[in-house]
């Protein structure tokens, strides 16, 4: 497997994201707005203007709040054209969710467990498992509920695969190439070796967004995911 590059702008401004595209280029047509974007800095109506120039767009957004708010807000972003879109993988959630895509091409992914978060992290949460005991039970809750993917850490992509079949998507972040830092991620995962794993889509910030050339940093990575020779 080939797999996908999606590149996320965890940017304060739409105007750096903008630069970011343009330096990137044709190297990738697929694009991750979260948050920061999309709250601070313009991120709806780039995301409209990259589906409009015919770019990909995975809205990043972790929905979850009662089920007409739920529903009505995918049914907003599934207005815009958009590819993809998160909310966090409860049963609930995610059956609202698809009720409000119902019809459009907008891909439902459910995010179980962030990858920020290890064991500890999990215990204090509240939660009586380990993160992947976590994991498995929200992608089961996921293929039950029908929906189009789910948001793993590549460390979790393989356990993920065996649980909802090859159909599903497999999303992760906490990608990082051998040349850059971990951050503030902590399971993390190469980009040949997510997908060997499972993973369908590789999602990749820092390491693109943050490199003197962002095209060049793409253009490594695609070559890590084809199998190619890792660049020191």
């Amino acid at each position: 497997m080939t797999g996908t590059l999606i590149v996320a702008l965890d940017l304060d401004l739409r105007a750096e994201a903008e630069r970011i595209i343009a330096d990137i280029g044709d190297a990738v047509d697929f694009y991750k707005i979260g948050y920061q974007l999309f709250y601070g800095g313009d991120g709806l109506d780039l995301g409209k203007a990259l589906i409009a120039a015919g770019k990909r767009v995975f809205f990043d957004l972790k929905l979850l709040d009662i089920d007409n708010t739920v529903e009505k807000g995918a049914a907003a972003i599934a207005a815009t054209g958009a590819h993809m879109l998160t909310v966090h993988a409860y049963p609930k959630a995610m059956r609202a969710a698809l009720k409000g895509t119902k019809g459009s091409e907008l891909s439902i992914l459910g995010v179980t467990v962030l990858t920020s978060m290890d064991d500890q992290d999990v215990h204090d949460a509240g939660y009586a498992r380990d993160a992947a005991g976590l994991v498995a039970l929200r992608a089961e809750d996921a293929r039950e509920a029908g929906i189009g993917g789910l948001v793993c850490s590549p460390k979790e992509a393989e356990l993920v695969r065996t649980i909802v079949g090859p159909k599903l998507s497999i999303v992760t972040p906490g990608i990082r190439p051998s040349w850059a830092e971990h951050g503030d991620q902590k399971r993390v995962s190469g980009p040949r070796a997510a997908l060997d794993a499972g993973a369908s889509h590789l999602v990749v910030g820092r390491p693109i967004t943050g490199a003197a050339d962002p095209a060049e940093a793409a253009r490594r990575i695609l070559a890590e995911m084809a199998g190619g020779t890792r660049l020191a």
